[in-house]
This record gives structure tokens, C-alpha cells and sequence, in this order.
């Protein structure tokens, strides 16, 4: 077997279908997020063009992580089960810091607390890490 060649695996399953799709939906938030941050800071009135600017930039290249995540998930690529797994670790406290901030926040932060933790779930299910060839320890 040569080094290329992935281990045999069952491939994409409905689970890592879901949670590629999860990952999907928050890479495309975060990336419509950081677009509307660099145009205000552009053709809008901020504070602080260049920050918003700045800003907008930064929050476009976080997205590439859930969207590369998604790209592996999709494709029953191994690596991609500790990027989308980090991703929802870090999503949690800011949903809760979203929900305690009022108004349409809360509903924010309810949808992104949920999406993380459905994630988290489809991720370390058996049959996600079995289809991503990961293998369980035995001890």
C-alpha cells in the first residue's frame, strides 16, 4: 500500500453529512458576517473605517476553518474531525456570552449553542469516527 491510500472506510455517512452541514451553515454565518463588516466599513458611517475593515477581514479568514472543516467532513477526510470539533469547543462560550447580551442576541446565541452541540454529538458518535477511520483504543 502506498502512502496515499486511505485505510478502507465506509465513507460519508448521514452523520458526517449532517455535520458537514453544520460546519457548511457556520462557515457561510461567519463569512456573510465578515462581508458585511468590511462593506460598512467601506460605504458605511463606523467609528473606525479601517478597524471595521480589519475586522471584517479577520472574521472572513476565521470562516475558512468551519468551510474547510465542512469540505473534509463531506468527504470522509480523517483530519477534519479536530478542526470541526475545536470550532464547536470555541462556539459555546460565545453563544453563551451572545444569549446574556438581550434582545435577538438570545435567539443568536440559542441557535449557535445548538448547532455546536449537535455538531459535538454527530462528531463523537461511533459511527462518524468509525466512517472517518478512527480508530477506537482498546485498553
Amino acid at each position: 500500500m502506498s502512502g496515499k491510500e486511505n485505510p478502507v472506510r465506509p465513507g460519508r455517512t448521514r452523520r458526517l453529512a449532517a455535520a458537514a452541514a453544520v460546519a457548511a451553515l457556520e462557515g457561510a454565518a461567519l463569512a456573510a458576517w465578515g462581508i458585511t463588516m468590511v462593506v460598512l466599513g467601506l460605504v458605511g458611517n463606523p467609528d473606525s473605517p479601517r478597524q471595521a475593515e480589519a475586522g471584517g477581514l479577520t472574521v472572513l479568514a476565521l470562516a475558512a476553518m468551519p468551510l474547510a472543516a465542512a469540505y473534509g467532513l463531506w468527504h470522509a477526510r480523517r483530519w477534519s474531525r479536530g478542526p470541526a470539533l475545536i470550532i464547536q469547543l470555541v462556539a459555546l462560550p460565545v453563544a453563551w456570552t451572545m444569549a446574556q447580551n438581550g434582545g435577538v442576541m438570545i435567539a443568536a446565541g440559542a441557535a449557535l449553542g445548538a448547532a455546536a452541540i449537535a455538531e459535538l454529538v454527530l462528531l463523537v458518535h461511533p459511527a462518524a469516527t468509525e466512517a472517518l477511520g478512527i480508530a477506537a483504543t482498546e485498553g
